[in-house]
C-alpha cells in the first residue's frame, strides 16, 4: 500500500476511528492526536507490509498511542490500568454497536457553539472528514499554520469548556443540529462557488460536504432539514459538469449544456427532497425545491420562474436575509421584468444590506443592462469586479462591462 491507499482508508474511516477513540479515552484532543500519529506510522509501515485489515490496524495503533500518552502522564496510572483492562471491550471494529452514535456525537462536538464558525469548519473537516491541514488550507485559501492554529485552539476550547463526548439531550439536539447543518452548508457553499482564488468551483470540498451531509442524514433519518440540505447539495452539484468550460471559464446558466448535468445526482436530490417534504419545507429544503425547479427545466426560458418567486417568498418568511431578497429579485426579473426587480435591489441598497459584497452591484448591473441604462450598468459591473475576490467571476464581470462599452452588452 502506498500513500494514496493510506489517505483513502483514512478519509473513509477517520470519523469512526476518532469517535471510537474519544469514547475509549474520554479525551477528544488526545483521540485526534493519537489517530494522526497512527496515520503517520501507516505512511511509513504500509508500503513495506500491507495490513489485512487497514481500518483495524489504524484503530489498534491509535489506541496504543493513546495509552502510551496516558501512561506518560505520571498521575494517571490508575486510569491507564482501567483503560488497559477495558481495551478488548472497547474494540470498536470488533464490536460496531453504537459506532453510528459515536460518529454523530463527533459531529456535534466538532460543531459545538463554544467554537467560532471558522474553528467549527476546520475541526469538522479534520476530525469528521479526515482532511489534512494542508487540504483544508488549500480549500479555503488560508495558510497551513492558520488552519493548524484554529484546530489546536478548537481542541483546547473544547477541553476547557469540558464539552462531553456524547449526543446532546433530545431537547437540545434539534437546536444544536442547526449548527451542524450550518457548518456543512458553509463547506458546501465554498466548494460550489469559491469566495476567492483562481477557480470558480472546488468540487473536492463540495463533495466532502455532501459525503458528511449524507452521513448526517443517515444517522438522523427523522430530521427533515438534514435531508433538505442533502437535497440542496446534490441538486446544486448536479450542475457542476456544465458550470465551467474545460479551461475553467465560468459558463452562465443560459449557456450551459444541460445534457452534462448529472442525472444521478438530480435523482438523489429529488429523493432526499421528498423525504424532507414529509413534514413541511424548512429553509434548506426550500432552497432545494428551488434547485429542483431548475433541474427539471429544459432551458432558462422554460423555467417556472413564478414558482421560484413563490419559493423565495416562502424562504424569506422562514429564514429572512438580504441574500434571499437579492435572489428573489433575480427570479422576479425573469418572471415579471427587470423594473420590478430593480425596486427590490434598490431597497437593499438604501437599507445598506450586503455592504461590501459584489453580488448587489452584479445583479443591479444586469437589471440596468436589460433596462437599457447602459452607462449605469457598466459602472455597477465595474464596481462588482473591484469587490469580487474570485478571479474567474471577476473576469466574467469585466467582460460584461467591456461588452457594454463596445455596444454589445452580454446579459445573464
Amino acid at each position: 500500500m502506498g500513500t494514496t491507499d493510506v489517505e483513502a482508508v483514512w478519509r473513509i474511516e477517520s470519523a469512526r476511528i476518532v469517535a471510537a477513540l474519544t469514547r475509549f479515552t474520554g479525551d477528544f484532543g488526545l483521540a485526534e492526536d493519537a489517530a494522526q500519529e497512527a496515520v503517520a506510522e501507516a505512511l511509513t509501515s504500509w508500503p513495506r507490509a500491507s495490513p489485512a485489515n487497514p481500518a483495524g490496524w489504524l484503530m489498534a495503533t491509535a489506541r496504543r498511542r493513546a495509552i502510551d500518552t496516558i501512561r506518560r502522564r505520571a498521575a494517571l496510572h490508575d486510569r491507564y490500568a482501567l483503560l488497559a483492562a477495558d481495551a478488548q471491550a472497547a474494540e470498536r471494529e470488533a464490536d460496531p454497536e453504537g459506532i453510528d452514535d459515536d460518529v454523530l456525537a463527533l459531529m456535534f462536538v466538532s460543531c459545538h457553539p463554544v467554537l467560532s464558525r471558522e474553528a467549527r469548519v476546520a475541526l469538522t473537516l479534520r476530525v469528521v472528514g479526515g482532511l489534512s491541514s494542508e487540504e483544508i488550507a488549500r480549500a479555503f485559501l488560508v495558510p497551513v499554520p492558520t488552519v493548524q492554529a484554529r484546530i489546536t485552539r478548537a481542541k483546547k476550547t473544547i477541553a476547557a469548556a469540558r464539552v462531553p463526548f456524547e449526543l446532546p439531550p433530545p431537547g437540545e439536539r434539534r437546536e444544536r443540529l442547526g449548527g451542524v447543518l450550518s457548518v456543512l452548508y458553509v463547506i458546501f457553499a465554498e466548494g460550489s462557488t469559491a469566495t476567492s482564488g483562481d477557480r470558480l468551483l472546488r468540487p473536492d470540498v463540495a463533495y466532502e460536504a455532501i459525503r458528511l451531509t449524507r452521513t448526517l442524514a443517515a444517522l438522523q433519518p427523522d430530521e427533515p432539514e438534514a435531508h433538505g440540505l442533502l437535497a440542496l447539495c446534490e441538486l446544486t452539484a448536479a450542475r457542476f459538469p456544465a458550470r465551467t468550460a474545460p479551461d475553467g471559464t465560468p459558463v452562465l446558466l443560459e449557456d450551459q449544456d444541460r445534457r452534462l448535468w448529472d442525472s444521478a445526482a438530480i435523482h438523489r436530490g429529488l429523493a432526499a427532497l421528498a423525504k424532507a417534504a414529509k413534514r413541511g419545507l424548512g429553509p434548506y429544503a426550500l432552497q432545494a425545491a428551488i434547485a429542483a425547479v431548475h433541474a427539471s427545466a429544459p432551458s432558462v426560458e422554460a423555467t417556472d420562474w413564478d414558482r421560484i418567486v413563490l419559493l423565495y417568498e416562502a424562504l424569506a418568511r422562514v429564514a429572512p436575509s438580504p441574500l434571499v431578497d437579492l435572489n428573489r429579485a433575480v427570479a422576479v426579473a425573469m418572471a415579471e421584468g427587470p423594473a420590478q426587480a430593480l425596486t427590490i435591489v434598490d431597497d437593499l441598497v438604501a437599507a445598506g444590506r450586503l455592504p461590501g459584497s459584489h453580488l448587489v452591484p452584479t445583479v443591479r448591473g444586469e437589471l440596468l443592462t436589460r433596462l437599457g441604462r447602459l452607462p449605469e450598468a457598466r459602472a455597477e459591473l465595474e464596481s462588482a469586479a473591484r469587490l469580487c475576490t474570485n478571479e474567474r467571476e471577476r473576469a466574467v464581470l469585466l467582460r460584461k462591462a467591456a461588452a457594454i462599452g463596445a455596444g454589445t452588452p452580454e446579459v445573464g
